[in-house]
């Protein structure tokens, strides 16, 4: 059996632009992930089959098989490659569904990397690439889980930068917010947003690194508060926790961070925000 983590991904700040012809937005964005998330493992077999389990796959339930990110993945490269063999595909769905942790990109970029270490098709870095954006905009930068730039609709990607040993707490009130209807909701307010810039973010300390976030927001952030005021109450509650550096939403939500620079703040505040009912994780950020 080969087993991936899908880490959760978090958008440290992201610059929302205009839309493009093929109906994307331009983006800026710099992506970390988490040390947790779902997994993926896969088996040799005759046919393809996926099994979901863990704590959020019954919000996948009623999801077709066919429209299950790591189900497409494989039935793709397979396509892609020609290959004929199997696989036997496992999720363990760890992290709540449509939460803006990147979780159904993660999952897809996950399958993609098992079944070329199952499969090992004749496949460049190039076209895995290109398969990887035509599943989801941001799936070609959860192939890796370092750092990275983001840029364009997804498809341009750069190193981020060496950040000092951080730690996150992610927290989600329980509220599942789709991605597209709060970008429609934003082009409904921003019906002509300017080309954003590209943000590079200095770090060469603590306070430095929180600074140069605190230059940076997540333009998507307004619009999810909007519809829906709990997030007010976790980005309060997650600045005032002791130690974090940053707090802010993920993606379009509804999940939101903060950043630490102690393991144990981060494990102190996920336990606080636990007391509260919300769904809470502590990790490291994979650097």
């Amino acid at each position: 059996m080969i087993v991936e983590k899908a880490p959760a991904k978090i958008n440290l700040y992201l610059h929302v632009g205009p839309l493009r012809h093929d109906g994307l937005h331009e983006l800026s964005s710099l992506f970390v992930f988490a040390g947790e998330g779902d997994r993926v493992s896969v088996s040799a077999a005759t046919e393809l089959s996926l099994k979901i389990e863990g704590p959020f796959a019954g919000a996948l339930s009623g999801l077709p098989q066919e429209k299950n990110l790591v189900w497409r993945a494989a039935s793709m490269l397979r396509e892609k490659t020609g290959i004929h063999e199997g696989a036997a595909l496992s999720l363990q769905k760890n992290l709540p569904v449509a939460s803006g942790v990147g979780g159904g990109s993660a999952d897809a970029a996950a399958a993609l990397r098992a079944l070329m270490r199952l499969w090992r098709p004749d496949l460049s870095d190039e076209a895995l690439f290109d398969l990887a954006f035509g599943l989801g905009a941001d799936v070609p930068a959860c192939l890796g889980a370092a750092p990275i730039y983001v840029s364009g609709a997804g498809e341009q990607i750069r190193p981020g930068p060496s950040l000092p040993p951080l730690w996150v707490c992610l927290v989600n009130p329980g509220i599942d917010m789709a991605t597209g209807a709060i970008f429609q909701a934003f082009d409904n307010v921003h019906p002509a947003p300017a080309l954003p810039a590209a943000t590079m973010v200095e770090v060469s300390d603590y306070e430095r690194l929180a600074a140069s976030l605190r230059s940076t927001r997540n333009d998507l952030e307004p619009i999810a508060r909007n519809q829906a005021p709990e997030i007010d109450d976790v980005i309060e509650f997650l600045a005032d926790e002791p130690g974090a550096l940053i707090a802010r939403l993920s993606g379009s939500g509804a999940t939101c961070f903060a950043l630490f620079a102690s393991a144990a703040a981060a494990a102190a505040a996920a336990g606080r925000a636990s007391a509260r009912g919300w769904w809470a994780l502590a990790s490291p950020i994979c650097i």
